[in-house]
């Protein structure tokens, strides 16, 4: 028997999260995910007159088709998946993976050009589609949350169909704050950051994008940041783990970056012009999620944390900066990682990770819940 969450979770990607009608072309992306899921998340899709088109991937087979790659190939890949996006008018993405290190050993020149070429395809389907992502509960995300596997599927269905819709009215007026502001600064223990996002806008986050979700994000004006700023969570990015990360920052571009790895750091930094600018200032806020499990798409919603980006901005919030890179990295403020301090045009807006103003209370987690 199909386990019944299996059925609530895709009735919300398709209803509320990708918002799916009659006549609509959505491709499910399915990376190592149960057949039964995929089964339901047709059904659900067919329920309300959409047209699923289903592709199924392997994450060890993608590991073999990177390592060996060039540009003749990647480009293949690029024409053929971008053909495809472009009959599409949604785009559902479910990522699984027995081992999140996967592509660990996968040459870092390879994994540079081909995200490089298939960027394009990953611009169209933010850009131009209804596109909603979001992994699947493994033993090797319960690992990395010190977790057992079944504790760990009960937070997952817990967070991933929490209700959104009440945590949408309480993100407007954080939204608002964000749109409006100019100078943000950021303070804490090996941390002290200012940049401006004047004119950039700000995009809140309510579990039609990303599930799990609970975020407000905007970008630094490109060339404003300056200071230093030391992430306490681990971070992994093209199959490499990362810890201690610390970037410092003179006129917006990243001039020095140390990590537990900071050859491999530099490395990706070193992909294009762009990677070394910041694309994405986002505060997370979901109530559910408390610790880093080195998985972003979690991590970046932590309670009472932010996050900032090296790399491609998004359009929706746009500082004009390009890059194939696009990197969260995510520093909790809580008290027990240390404290810190967001401001914004001098008013201090969260401290220790819960919100201040009255109108940003709402927000904290003990109101969310």
């Amino acid at each position: 028997m199909t386990d019944p969450r299996y059925k609530k979770l895709a009735k919300m990607l398709v209803e509320y999260s990708a918002a799916l009608k009659k006549g609509d072309r959505v491709l499910l992306d399915m990376i190592d995910v149960p057949d039964e899921f995929s089964v339901e998340l047709v059904r659900a899709v067919r329920a309300v007159g959409a047209v699923p088109l289903v592709e199924v991937r392997h994450t060890r087979i993608t590991r073999e088709i990177l390592r060996d790659t060039n540009q003749t190939h990647a480009a293949l890949i690029r024409d053929i998946e971008m053909f495809r996006m472009k009959r599409m008018q949604a785009y559902i993405a479910i990522r699984g993976s027995a081992n999140a290190n996967e592509a660990a050993d996968v040459a870092s020149d390879r994994m540079a050009l081909f995200s490089k070429i298939l960027r394009p395809v990953l611009n169209y389907r933010v850009n131009k589609t209804r596109w909603c992502v979001l992994r699947w509960p493994t033993p090797s995300m319960a690992q990395a949350a010190n977790m057992s596997t079944e504790a760990f599927e009960d937070f997952y269905f817990d967070v991933c169909t929490m209700n959104y819709r009440k945590m949408a009215k309480a993100m407007m007026p954080l939204e608002k704050r964000m749109q409006s502001a100019d100078q943000v600064q950021i303070k804490g223990p090996g941390t002290d950051l200012t940049f401006s996002v004047k004119g950039i806008g700000a995009k809140m986050c309510k579990g039609d994008r990303n599930v799990p979700d609970g975020e407000v994000f905007s970008c630094p004006v490109k060339n404003s940041v300056n200071g230093a700023i030391q992430f306490n969570t681990p971070t992994l990015y093209s199959g490499t783990r990362f810890e201690n990360v610390r970037l410092e920052f003179s006129n917006g571009k990243v001039t020095g970056a140390t990590a537990n790895n900071t050859k491999r750091l530099n490395e990706i930094l070193n992909t294009d012009p762009g990677a070394r600018y910041i694309g994405e200032f986002s505060l997370g806020f979901n109530p559910y999620i408390l610790n880093p499990m080195c998985d972003i798409l979690f991590d970046e919603k932590i309670a009472g944390s932010l996050h900032l980006t090296p790399g491609q901005a998004y359009e929706e919030c746009d500082n004009g900066n390009r890059s194939a890179v696009h990197w969260d990295m995510v520093l909790i403020q809580r008290p027990e990682w240390g404290g810190g301090e967001v401001w914004f045009d001098g008013q201090l807006i969260r401290k220790n990770g819960l919100f201040l103003p009255k109108d940003l209370k709402a927000l904290n987690p003990a109101n969310l819940k």
